[in-house]
């Protein structure tokens, strides 16, 4: 039965042997984040903890069909604005429907804000949002990787989003918000509810000497409306089994988004650290990329990389025009792939000791 149970673990480490591939866009058209350059690096860090790649760009013209199938998914960390032209975006929609992940991080959801599919696939855009100030948000969802270690309130300092839409009505599953009454700059109003009753009258008509002609039943509806003070949720982040953004008959990845990572500070934050992987490791087990099923039309693949990328991984950092800068660390995300190699080879050996046996 140790034996068996060997076997199995050796067949799931040579299946997940190869490292997830993310491709992180942070282009910017609109107010741009100085938390940018903080959150590639947090991200780069976590790399060989979570074994996972990550590439970064704000080159608009890496958003084709040959790059983006290369990754498992794309990760949009605080864009803003009109940040691909049409052909970024029909690439990127044709990466959707093969089965890609989203990943959306921050003001991710005041970008592209006329692309339908984009808002479909993100859940929801930005309206506005009240000053920076610390709140209290709440754990509002089923359980979840992203929130699962996180306390059931939890105070943090950020800006607090307000959006155009309900991203549940989508199908996204909501997870976390903001306790309204911890922090200023909120809505000012709550929902206007309209309730009306149905009443039913019996109308008679009277004939020749008082006799009953005929009776009628009529429906009347009676409006009557009320503006009340309501509860709103707030929404900070939420999960799409299968991201709404997928055009009919194609292969729909998960979609993950947070609102939060606002300042340096916040990812810089265990906390918040654990939340955010927590939500790109869900993400990455959509089962719809090569990282996690072979027969995948994307996601990453060691055969197709070229002898220098397979190197290096070409983790980096990107200037605003796009141009390439390799980082000190790129050379360790293929780390994790040695370590798992290691690791098959020392339980095929135990395995084959402990059949001997």
């Amino acid at each position: 039965m140790l034996t068996f149970a060997f076997t199995v673990f050796l067949l799931l480490v040579s299946a997940f042997a190869q490292s997830p591939r993310i491709l992180i866009y942070s282009a910017t058209r609109g107010f741009r984040h100085d938390s940018i350059p903080t959150a590639i690096e947090a991200l780069q860090i976590a790399s060989n903890t979570i074994n996972v790649r990550f590439d970064n760009t704000e080159d608009q013209t890496l958003f084709n069909d040959q790059n983006l199938a290369r990754y498992d998914a794309i990760l949009f960390l605080s864009t803003t604005g009109e940040v691909l032209d049409d052909a970024g975006k029909t690439s990127f929609q044709k990466y959707l429907n093969s089965g890609g992940n989203f990943i959306g991080v921050h003001s991710a959801s005041d970008t592209l804000v006329n692309t339908t599919f984009y808002e479909r696939e993100l859940g929801a855009h930005f309206d506005y949002h009240a000053d920076l100030q610390e709140a209290t948000i709440d754990v509002v969802g089923p359980s979840h990787p992203s929130t699962n270690k996180l306390p059931r309130r939890w105070q943090t300092r950020d800006e607090w989003y307000n959006f155009k839409s309900n991203p549940r009505d989508l199908g996204a599953v909501v997870i976390l918000s903001v306790d309204e009454s911890t922090y200023s700059g909120r809505s000012l109003f709550g929902l206007c509810v309209i309730i009306w009753t149905l009443e039913i009258f019996r109308i008679q008509t009277l004939g020749l000497a008082g006799s009953i002609k005929a009776t009628h039943t009529q429906r009347v509806n009676k409006y009557r409306m009320y503006l009340t003070r309501c509860h709103v949720l707030y929404f900070v982040a939420w999960y799409q089994d299968r991201g709404a953004g997928t055009s009919s008959g194609g292969v729909s990845g998960r979609s993950f988004y947070t609102s939060l990572g606002h300042l340096n500070e916040t990812w810089r934050d265990e906390t918040f650290m654990g939340h955010v992987l927590g939500g790109i490791g869900w993400a990455l087990q959509a089962n719809t990329t090569k990282a996690f099923n072979s027969s995948a039309l994307v996601g990453s693949d060691e055969s197709s990389l070229t002898p220098t990328e397979s190197q290096s991984g070409i983790s980096g950092t990107s200037d605003t025009t796009g141009t390439h800068t390799p980082s000190p660390t790129s050379n360790n995300a293929t780390v994790p792939i040695v370590y798992s190699a290691l690791l098959t080879v020392i339980l095929s050996t135990l395995a084959v000791a402990l059949h001997l046996l």
